[in-house]
């Protein structure tokens, strides 16, 4: 997705409730934060937005199931025949006092929770075993981590010792207005456009009886508004963007093209 700037030259953010002032306040207070939602509903862009509007580095980690506690912290290796250790991002970001953003954490491994949960209390320090370092968060520093809670299953939830650790904040699918409004900021479209396009994602959001692992995001009205914008047929953008994008079933996405279909006229 393209990231467009406001006016102010921050990363376009549009709030849907109190979740700006509820992240300052937990920076301030030098809290940890837990957003949980579906998928593309502006979890990561939200934490983009607030890190520029603080004014603060951000270290973004994509988790998967491959990822150690040492990708985190760091490691040693070998540099021109010497051995030197190299930060992980998450030490960067205690070091620099920055946010260090942990996206879908639940994909790590489980040794991860281990390295946050000094991080995720009042003690506010990352141990780094390897180099016998205790380093103490700067006040500007914050851990956000996201999640999907819908994705889950009981291998792969947040433990409660875990999640109480953390200010959390539900992100869900924004009303008709605000995601009329996101498309037409985010990607210039016909307002008109972005009325047909929200229409067709409320009704595929209510479909029942369809086999979905997601429901169709806001993210995905933007990349079919900047193909339709582009000049791409309508349908051909929906069909590439949003039916496809959604399962890899054909009958469940002719479904899906039905409701498309009937948006465009066809």
């Amino acid at each position: 997705m393209d990231m467009q700037a406001t006016t102010s030259g921050l990363p376009y953010y549009e709030p849907v409730g109190e979740e700006v002032g509820l992240f300052e306040q937990a920076w301030r207070n030098r809290l940890p934060m837990l957003i949980k939602g579906p998928t593309g509903v502006g979890k990561t862009r939200f934490v983009t937005h607030m890190a520029a509007r603080l004014g603060l580095p951000l270290f973004t980690v994509a988790c998967h199931d491959d990822l150690t506690a040492a990708d985190l912290v760091g490691r040693h290796l070998i540099q021109d025949g010497a051995t030197v250790w190299c930060d992980g991002p998450l030490t960067r970001a205690v070091r620099s006092g920055g946010i260090c953003y942990l996206d879908e954490v639940v994909e790590a491994r489980k040794d991860t929770t281990v390295v946050i949960h000094p991080l995720a209390d009042h003690r506010r320090e990352l141990p780094i075993d390897r180099t016998g370092e205790r380093l103490h968060a700067p006040d500007s520093f914050m851990l956000v981590v996201s999640y999907n809670p819908g994705y889950q299953n009981f291998l792969k939830g947040m433990k409660p010792s875990t999640r109480q650790r953390f200010v959390s904040l539900r992100f869900d699918f924004p009303a008709a207005e605000r995601e009329h409004a996101i498309l037409c900021a985010e990607t210039g479209c016909d307002p008109l456009l972005a009325q047909r396009l929200v229409g067709i994602a409320q009704s595929l959001r209510a479909l029942k009886g369809v086999d979905l692992e997601e429901a169709a995001s806001t993210r995905l009205l933007v990349y079919a508004a900047i193909l339709i914008r582009d000049g791409m047929d309508p349908v051909i953008a929906c069909r590439a963007a949003i039916a496809e994008a959604l399962s890899d079933d054909p009958e469940v996405c002719a479904g899906l093209m039905e409701v498309i279909l009937a948006s465009f006229g066809r």
